[in-house]
């Protein structure tokens, strides 16, 4: 297991970019009283270490139409299919989020769809049919996102182990 010690600086620089992914390299720089070049070497260490994991554009799913949003516990028939039910699911584009979880539930999963006859759809003509799910339950329908954020780089521990998984 690899260790990199994130220090002010990769502090600052996480913040700022959590806060907007598209800020120029030469405002990050600019804020934190360094060259750019500085920046991007930092930048580039942090995505090599696995600790930044990309960039996104976030779409307002109520705006093109994906109305609904629902949380579902899992249950598997066998905890040895944990990876292939997993893989099925990727496959299902109205699920964006997929948890390992403890307790009752094997996994949860986060799913947006048109409406509640499109979630019932979903449910019953996708993951129902997967080979190892015994059992879903819808268990909370999501009135409205209130807000969503990143995890705010001040609060990360100075010492960060950063586990490869390739």
């Amino acid at each position: 297991m690899a260790q990199h010690q994130i220090d002010r600086l990769d502090k600052k620089i996480l913040q700022l970019i959590s806060q907007d992914a598209r800020i120029p390299f030469l405002e990050v720089a600019r804020e934190c009283n360094v060259s750019g070049a500085a920046i991007h070497q930092r930048i580039q260490k942090l995505r090599n270490t696995g600790i930044i994991k990309g960039s996104e554009f976030v779409i307002d799913t109520y705006k093109v139409g994906f109305q609904t949003c629902a949380y579902i516990g899992i249950i598997l028939n066998d905890i040895k299919m944990f990876t292939a039910v997993v893989d099925e699911l990727k496959k299902v584009p109205e699920v964006v989020e997929c948890h390992y979880a403890t307790g009752k539930y094997s996994m949860f999963v986060k799913i947006y769809a048109k409406d509640n006859r499109h979630l019932l759809q979903i449910i019953l003509d996708r993951l129902t049919l997967i080979p190892g799910i015994e059992h879903t339950e819808t268990f909370q329908i999501s009135l409205d996102e209130i807000f969503r954020r990143q995890l705010s780089a001040f609060e990360i521990d100075s010492t960060v182990d950063v586990i490869d998984e390739d």
